[in-house]
Parts: structure tokens; sequence; C-alpha cells
């Protein structure tokens, strides 16, 4: 396990002030859900990225963005994933007629063109990801600036109405991948408590520093959420203490527990935040979303 994370490592400087007093492991529901919570001063970009499939990527994406909307924050959800998950769960339909982010990186339609809000929370919007996403790595490769195709639309997007802005990316690191990193100013890395989801973070980690090299120099590692952890098991808080010990106060302090209710959400259409409010995992959710917002405005 620690061979796995020495590979993994990120650099320190990456971490934001204010976070040095969340330590521990806590999972908890704050009292304050319903107050709005601090802003950031410009739009955050903020890419969820892990290759790993399984370890919650779509879920942390849409459920931190229904969290953050919830309190006040303006939030954009970019699907970038062919299976189209963040557009099911935040219940926007992405069947085959409907103007998608494959329009927006194959044919360079306006990224304004293809938002639309999110039924269930006023203050939430979606670009959703369709079928057609699928063909899409095979398409970019002829593409001029294939790698840039995504930041270049969000350069013109009017980015000014959103607080933030979540990328969901891909279980993959293709070329949907390397541009939802290049199309981020922040990434955030979901890891799953089991070993397994360790082995694949240095490549993860590799990959940024050449995208950072070559193509978005401004990207930072910014945040890491630890997911799907059970309390019942030693080799959970042993992953939780390693990855806490190696890459400091970018963990976010708040754990999300494996949880029946956030698997059960997308089937409704729905985010764990409004299906079931009241859930460990909506509750851990809410949680780690305060953590972010709060960081970002002491930054």
């Amino acid at each position: 396990m620690r061979e796995a994370l020495k590979k993994a490592a990120v650099p320190r400087e990456t971490t934001s002030a204010g976070a040095a007093t969340m330590t521990g492991l806590k999972v908890r529901g704050g009292a304050s859900r319903k107050r709005e919570w601090p802003r950031p001063a410009e739009c955050r970009v903020m890419t969820i990225a892990n290759q790993k499939g399984g370890v919650g990527k779509t879920t942390t994406s849409v459920n931190l963005a229904a969290s953050l909307a919830m309190h006040g924050a303006q939030v954009l959800v970019i699907d970038l994933d062919p299976q189209g998950n963040a557009s099911t769960a935040l219940g926007v339909e992405h069947h085959a007629d409907v103007p998608s982010i494959y329009d927006v990186l194959i044919d360079d339609m306006p990224l304004a063109d293809i938002v639309v809000p999110a039924p269930e929370l006023p203050n939430l919007h979606v670009a959703p990801a369709t079928l057609h996403l699928a063909g899409a790595e095979i398409e970019l490769v002829s593409k001029v600036a294939r790698e840039l195709r995504l930041r270049r639309a969000l350069d013109a997007f009017d980015k000014s109405r959103f607080d933030y802005v979540l990328i969901d990316s891909p279980p993959s690191l293709g070329l949907l991948t390397v541009n939802a990193l290049v199309g981020g100013n922040e990434l955030l890395i979901p890891i799953q408590c089991e070993y397994y989801a360790l082995e694949g973070l240095g490549q993860l980690l590799n990959t940024v520093d050449l995208v950072k090299s070559h193509l978005n120099p401004g990207l930072n590692v910014s945040t890491i959420l630890l997911t799907m952890y059970d309390a019942r098991t030693r080799l959970a808080a042993q992953v939780a203490d390693e990855v806490r010990s190696h890459f400091g106060e970018i963990v976010l302090s708040t754990v999300i527990p494996r949880s029946v209710r956030v698997s059960e959400a997308p089937s409704y259409g729905q985010s764990v935040m409004t299906y079931d409010p009241g859930s460990s995992g909506a509750l851990a959710y809410n949680e780690a979303a305060s953590e972010m917002a709060h960081r970002g405005a002491a930054e």
C-alpha cells in the first residue's frame, strides 16, 4: 500500500488555506444546510477524474453540484462520460437527438447552446452527454488541437454567471479525460477506500504532470475525496490514513460512506441530495461540499 502511494506523490503546494483545522475522519451533517455558503471570487472550474472505474466520480460530481446549488451557488455540470450517468442522475434528457457535449467537441457548437437547467434544482445546469460521445475518442484524433477542444469552448463561454463548473470525466485516460484536464483549473480526485483504488493513481498523476507541462500549466490538484468508506473494515481506515499522510491537507476531512441511498438515487433521476437528504450519503456529500466552498472562499 505504501509503495502505491509513493508512486502517486502530489506536490504539497496544492494545499489551500483554511484546511488545517479540518483533521480526522468525519461523516456528519451540518446544522446550516439551508444557509448560503461563501461563494468564490470567480468561477472555479473543477475536473473530477480518476481513470479507475467505480470510485464514485459521477456520484461525487452530481452530489457535490446539487449540494452547492442548494446552498446558493450557481453550478454547471459538464457530462464528459459517454455513459451519460451524470445527465441521468440530474434528470436531464440525453437521447440521441439532444444537443450535447459531443456537438461542442466535434462540431464546434457553442457550449451555451447545449446547457439546460436541471429540473430538481433551480441553481443547477447541465451540459449533457449522449451516446454519440462514445465515438468522440476516435473522431477527435483527426481534429486540430484535439486536446484543447473543451478548453476553447469554455473560454468562449460566459462563466461569470456560474460559481462552479464541475467536469465529470470518463473512467479512462483517453482524449476525453485529457480534454477534461486541460479544461479545468482544479482537479478533484475521488479515491475509493480500498487498496486497488490506489494502484492507478500514479498513472493519473503522471498524466496530470504531462498536461501541466504541455497544455495547462494552471492545473492544480486541489482536492482529494475519500469515497465508499466502510467503517467496519480495518483496510478502509488504513487506506484513509495512508492517503492523508501522503497528500496532507488537500484531502477533505469528510469521508463518503457506502450508502444504498446514494446508489438508488440515479434510478429516480435525482441526486441523493433531493432523493433522501437525511441519509448518511447525503449528509456526507453536503459536508464535503461545505468544505470545498469554505476552502475556496479562504483562498
